[in-house]
């Protein structure tokens, strides 16, 4: 027993070890970049594949093909992919979603491109680098955590490594070359990924899909060790290891056996599900590009053409029409992306997950091998698993509540794995399981057009989620998730909808593919799919729906037309184009064809005429404050109209009662009191760092207090959410401007409506459209407007849901001399109708003004409380 145990250790270190590799360069790249690397595994994988080329079919000895695969090729990959695709990222100051959706590409097209040279089948004959024992590969891995972590910390690249990590800009500041040391970051990164593939190549399949999602998998690795420690991601690594060997002994008795022993084999499934879903996230920007998401306008006559060619198939036979039957049903799965990605702006790597969980239980209900349920015909059976999964996407929409970023790619992604993992994969789901057509749909010319009537239900759901009070509030969330809930959009409900929705939709589409197919095929849904989709969708217009169609025909027609992987190369070539055009390929045919479409410009005399004849077609007209007649160039603000009171009659008091908040030791706030009484402006001034956002953020809601109490009216709100307290009357603006650019300032201002006071919600935007002269901008799009115009937009939309106290976090940043004496004469007339205001300012002649009481702050406290003319004037 004791040899057993010994013996399954080793192992188990062996495998640990190839793991701990993996880790090893994630964090690394991470460090250095800030790039959490998806195509870790597709490196590992083209460079197992080198390494055979060169021996196996070239020739060569091992010892040199290693040592050009290692020590040439993989730096050489990771340093191409910084310089063409994730340094312009870094240049233009790339979000993480960006980098994401770049790296899923590499990782698509890596595979593409491998499928297409080395065919999709597995080889047997990669060549074995190290010996079998598994204290060499343990001291190779500890080597070289050991020499990484020497580097860092004991030289001068290792201080500037840090120093990258801690603020790449700063650094840039103090002369360090980040892209130095970002170039450094990859091609070590590329070099653990290249020795991890051939280390694990004679052990595992060699081809283009299982091993790059087998090396994703340990993710859990670097996610454990919080993308920052190498000796906690080496314990964790081996530790996995270890326990996934010593699992093998076990033997209970009946069904607990077969439980333990995929437990077991899936142990880093079971890791990285833990790591996403419940250790802390890593990442909190959006999730998606602004740039993927906004809105396209379709061009004249698009569904004319789109529906011809839905409808050419029908012609079709053989062969070439039992093609065309995957096209619908692949479209319903990627219209799913679209409510969830490109509407609600929500990444999610996990929807072919959904959709085999839709074709899985079709095939179970058809059969009567569904527990508790009876044997139903086809059409019933595939509606009921619609029932069935479609509660199944809290799985990932529950942690989209609180998670953002890569930490939701993670999420997702991880889901997507599991399932893969534990449902299809076991036997026990899927052994001997058949799948047919409808009764009266079994030639492919009918059940071709019974997937066209459900694709056509599908685009009706789609559109109507598109349009309405629902689908302006998906696009409130997707452009400004936080100025979206301090408009009253109920955020986490909402993200909850689309998610649940989305798979619905994932599973009705799996379950039409799986009919048409008349099998259930594991590999349709496997979590490559689920990139592959993800990016499509993502490239061709995640908000478009004649882009979710366009992206089903391209997949479907060039696998069938073409050597597999040709599909999947074009995509992740499209997706890389996200590094250099933020825009897509849409922007990047707008750049190629732009010198066929010249537009005349005016001499440098021409335009200084233009300006002094028509000063307003440059800069527009500005407001002229009142009191006076306009002046040239400037247009007259109406005088303030008097501010509908709230419903609730007279107007509670926003109180904050001895709260405190402290970050990482530092406290931001410290037993702070404060109250916002109505009818009057109260600001708050002080130093940078005084805690005057985080006291801000604690009213609006955005930030609960550690101790203490924020009371509005005498009712206790210190733990509802921003948009309960929206819908209490309690409104705000952004520091950044919030305003969402995929929506007309009309939409804008009908959001703060139509979430507060639904009835005759498009009837009140006429008054803040009015009060804040933007009715002749109301039809244009919240993009390329000057900052005085969305100002005014994010004020009009907060005073839309008739508000009785206002939270305005530096109003006038942004604003010329003009629109801020028109603004401060607005406010002053809100507060004479009886609205409390809250102002946090850095304008002290603005704050002298306007403010009825000023509170000034310092290191969490109020140090000074009275009148603008008495608080200022003290040293």
């Amino acid at each position: 027993m004791a040899s057993l145990s010994y013996d399954l250790t080793l192992a188990g270190l062996s495998v640990g070890s190839a793991a701990a590799l993996t880790g090893i360069g994630l964090i690394v790249t991470y460090r250095a970049t800030g790039v959490l690397n998806f195509a870790h595994g597709a490196i590992a994988m083209v460079c197992a594949y080198v390494l055979r080329q060169f021996t196996a079919e070239w020739h060569w000895p091992l010892p040199l093909a290693a040592a050009v695969t290692l020590l040439v090729i993989a730096p050489a990959v990771g340093l191409l992919l910084e310089r063409a695709v994730f340094r312009p990222l870094a240049v233009r100051g790339g979000a993480q979603a960006q980098t994401l959706v770049a790296s899923i590409g590499v990782f698509i097209l890596l595979v593409g491109a491998a499928a297409l040279l080395w065919g999709p089948g597995a080889r047997a004959d990669a060549p074995r680098l190290l010996s079998a024992d598994p204290w060499v590969q343990l001291a190779t891995a500890v080597a070289l955590a050991v020499a990484v972590g020497a580097v860092t910390r004991w030289t001068r690249f290792g201080s500037a490594l840090r120093a990258v990590v801690d603020n790449r800009r700063l650094a840039v500041l103090s002369g360090i070359d980040a892209d130095r040391v970002a170039a450094a970051g990859w091609a070590f990164g590329s070099f653990t990924a290249g020795l991890t593939g051939v280390l694990l190549a004679p052990y595992v399949r060699l081809d283009p899909y299982g091993m790059p999602l087998l090396v994703m998998e340990v993710l859990a690795v670097a996610v454990a060790a919080g993308m920052r420690s190498l000796p906690v991601a080496v314990l964790v690594a081996l530790g996995l290891g270890v326990a996934q060997s010593q699992l093998t002994r076990l033997h209970p008795p009946g069904w607990q056996e077969q439980l333990l022993q995929t437990a077991g084999a899936n142990l880093f499934v079971i890791a990285l599900l833990v790591a996403a879903l419940i250790l802390p996230g890593i990442g909190s920007q959006d999730a998606l590009p602004r740039t993927a998401t906004a809105r396209v306008p379709t061009p004249p006559g698009a569904w004319i053409v789109a529906t011809v060619l839905f409808l050419i198939p029908l012609g079709f036979a053989g062969s070439d029409l039992t093609t065309s039957v995957q096209v619908p049903a692949l479209a319903v799965i990627l219209l799913s992306l679209v409510i969830v990605t490109g509407r609600g702006g929500q990444i999610s790597l996990g929807q072919a997950a959904y959709a085999g969980l839709g074709a899985l239980f079709t095939a179970l209900l058809t059969a009567g091998r569904f527990p508790g349920l009876p044997e139903l015909p086809h059409l019933p059976a595939l509606a009921v698993a619609v029932l069935l999964v479609a509660p199944l996407g809290l799985l990932t929409g529950w942690p989209a509540i609180s998670r953002r970023g890569l930490a939701l790619a993670l999420a997702t992604f991880a889901v997507g794995v599991g399932v893969s993992r534990f449902v299809f994969a076991q036997p026990y789901a899927t052994s001997g399981l058949t799948l047919d057509r409808p009764a009266g749909f079994t030639g492919d010319r009918a059940y071709y057009v019974l997937e066209l009537a459900l694709l056509t239900g599908a685009l009706l759901l789609v559109t109507a989620l598109r349009r309405g009070r629902t689908g302006r509030a998906l696009a409130a969330m997707r452009d400004h998730e936080e100025g979206a809930a301090a408009a009253g959009v109920r955020v986490p409900a909402l993200k909850l909808a689309a998610f649940v929705t989305g798979a619905a939709l994932a599973a009705l589409g799996g379950g039409m593919l799986a009919m048409g197919q008349r099998a259930f095929d594991a590999g349709a849904y496997d979590p490559v799919r689920g990139l592959l989709w993800f990016a499509a969708v993502l490239v061709l217009g995640s908000d478009s729906v004649l882009g979710a169609l366009a992206a089903a025909a391209l997949l479907v027609g060039l696998d069938a037309g073409t050597r597999g992987g040709v599909a999947a190369a074009l995509i992740g070539l499209l997706a890389i184009l996200i590094g250099r055009f933020p825009g897509g390929p849409y922007e990047a045919l707008r750049k190629a064809t732009r010198h066929f479409h010249r537009t005349p410009r005016l001499t440098p005399r021409g335009t200084h005429l233009r300006d002094t004849l028509h000063p307003e077609a440059v800069r527009g007209p500005v407001p002229a404050p009142q009191g006076r007649e306009p002046r040239d160039g400037e247009r007259a603000v109406p005088p303030a109209a008097p501010h509908p009171r709230h419903p609730g009659g007279e107007a509670p008091t926003l109180a904050a009662h001895h709260i405190t908040l402290a970050y990482d030791g530092f406290t931001a706030l410290d037993d702070l009191s404060l109250t916002v009484p109505r009818g009057r402006v109260t600001a708050v001034i002080g130093p940078n760092g005084a805690g005057k956002s985080t006291l801000f953020h604690c009213l609006a809601g955005t930030l609960r207090p550690r101790s203490g109490s924020i009371t509005l009216g005498g009712r206790d709100i210190t733990t509802l959410p921003p948009h309960a307290r929206t819908r209490l009357g309690l409104a705000r603006t952004f520091q950044q401007l919030a305003v969402f650019p995929s929506l007309t300032i009309e939409e804008n201002i009908l959001i703060g409506t139509e979430q507060t006071r639904p009835h005759r919600s498009r009837a009140r935007t006429s008054q803040p459209l009015r009060l804040l002269s933007l009715e002749p901008l109301a039809t244009h799009p919240a993009t390329a407007l000057p900052t005085g115009a969305l100002r005014r937009t994010e004020l009009a939309r907060a005073l839309a849901g008739t508000p009785h106290t206002l939270l305005l976090d530096e109003p006038a940043a942004g604003l010329d001399t003009a629109e801020v004496t028109a603004l401060a004469t607005l406010l002053r007339a809100l507060a004479a109708d009886g609205t409390a205001i809250l102002v946090v300012e850095h304008d002290l002649d603005l704050v002298a003004d306007l403010a009825d009481t000023v509170h000034v702050m310092t290191a969490g406290r109020i140090v000074a409380t009275g009148p603008p003319d008495h608080v200022l004037a003290t040293p």
